[in-house]
């Protein structure tokens, strides 16, 4: 079952990524130019319609792409 990305929890205090993210940080600049508008739709047939939601495909990639860029492992 394909999970998608929602809303994040609003917790105990107020923290917003946008505003600890230098204007010109090499992510920012990646996510201009990156359209993972179709990912989902293409991926769509190899996931099943029962059990548990994934990790949103859309994440996944996106996760992939910033341990690539930052050399995380």
């Amino acid at each position: 079952m394909m999970g998608a990305q929602t809303a994040a929890a609003r917790f105990f205090y107020d923290f917003c990524l946008d505003d600890h993210v230098p204007k010109d940080h090499q992510l920012r600049g990646i996510d201009r130019h990156l359209d993972l508008e179709g990912v989902r739709a293409a991926l769509k047939p190899f996931y099943s319609s029962t059990g548990r939601p994934s990790v949103d495909p859309e994440l996944m990639i996106r996760m992939l792409l910033v341990g690539y860029c930052l050399g995380i492992r």
